[in-house]
């Protein structure tokens, strides 16, 4: 399913959506360009998973940890700027295996074999400044 959002609370609205029905357990891969709205995407999740801290970038701390609603954690990752993940990998490894995670990476290629067959991938295109297309997975059941 693909979905046009024209704003960024747009993009967080639906990710919120997304967010209200994770259960844990549940792998994300965003894929798309820097600025994309990657990141915008996870502050809406964030937000259906009732966590009220402020959602940043993990850009340059490769990974942030939140508490969230349910005795759920979200954890985002971001592996632009690594080659390999190096001992990232033995924390990745353990996180899309935690049933009480709800793992989000960004630049997933470096982690690609660890990442579970039954991930969500979604792709975010930028087809103008201000438009971006979301292409949500099929295997994502959520009521939009």
């Amino acid at each position: 399913m693909i979905i046009e959002v024209t704003s960024e609370q747009q993009m967080k609205d639906l990710a919120t959506t997304i967010g209200n029905s994770l259960i844990g357990g549940e792998v994300f891969e965003l894929v798309g360009d820097v600025g994309a709205g990657k990141t915008t995407f996870v502050k809406g999740l964030a937000k259906g998973l009732a966590i009220e801290d402020d959602i940043q970038s993990p850009s340059f701390t490769i990974s942030r940890l939140y508490d969230a609603r349910d005795n759920l954690q979200l954890v985002h990752y971001d592996f632009y700027r690594l080659s390999e993940p190096g001992i990232m990998a033995n924390e990745v490894a353990e996180m899309v295996h935690d049933e009480k995670t709800i793992t989000v990476i960004e630049w997933a290629a470096i982690v690609e074999g660890m990442l579970p067959e039954n991930r969500f991938t979604i792709e975010i295109e930028s087809p103008t400044e201000t438009t971006r297309s979301v292409t949500l997975p099929n295997n994502l059941k959520v009521t939009l």
